[in-house]
């Protein structure tokens, strides 16, 4: 049995968890069924795992600070003719325990093991810090 595997993403261009749940409920942002998608130009080549309980764990401002579940993996193809994978995702954001990560470009496999936990269940409806305080906690591993 195949186990499964995270991706990790930038967010480019988002402030908070709040703007990455409005960009994604934007037509623009969404698969044809309404769900929320990235695309990206690569296919990941450890599709199984991914589609087997795998999650996109979503960095911002340098934080990795909240997760997504994967539920497919659609081809699209652009205005330009190329094909491109879109991970199509669950609506649901899960907020994680904050974790410092430099930038990098593209997305990258993340075992389950180098994965942030979610947050208990009385943090999650908790207003976040202010993303200063947030950076500051993580650095020193309070967060």
């Amino acid at each position: 049995m195949d186990k499964s595997i995270n991706l990790i993403k930038l967010s480019v261009g988002t402030e908070s968890v709040d703007d990455l749940a409005a960009w994604q409920a934007s037509k623009r942002a969404q698969a044809e069924d309404g769900l929320p998608r990235h695309v990206t130009r690569m296919w990941p080549r450890r599709e199984a795992e991914i589609l087997n309980g795998g999650s996109i764990y979503w960095v911002i401002k340098g934080l990795v600070q909240c997760r997504q579940r994967v539920a497919r993996l659609d081809e699209v193809t652009g205005a330009d003719g190329i094909r491109r994978c879109a991970i199509v995702l669950d609506p649901e954001l899960h907020r994680t325990q904050s974790v410092l990560k430099r930038p990098f470009q593209g997305w990258r496999y993340m075992t389950a093991n180098d994965s942030p936990p979610d947050l208990p269940k009385g943090r999650r409806n908790e207003d976040p810090l202010p993303v200063e305080l947030n950076r500051a906690l993580a650095e020193i591993g309070v967060l």
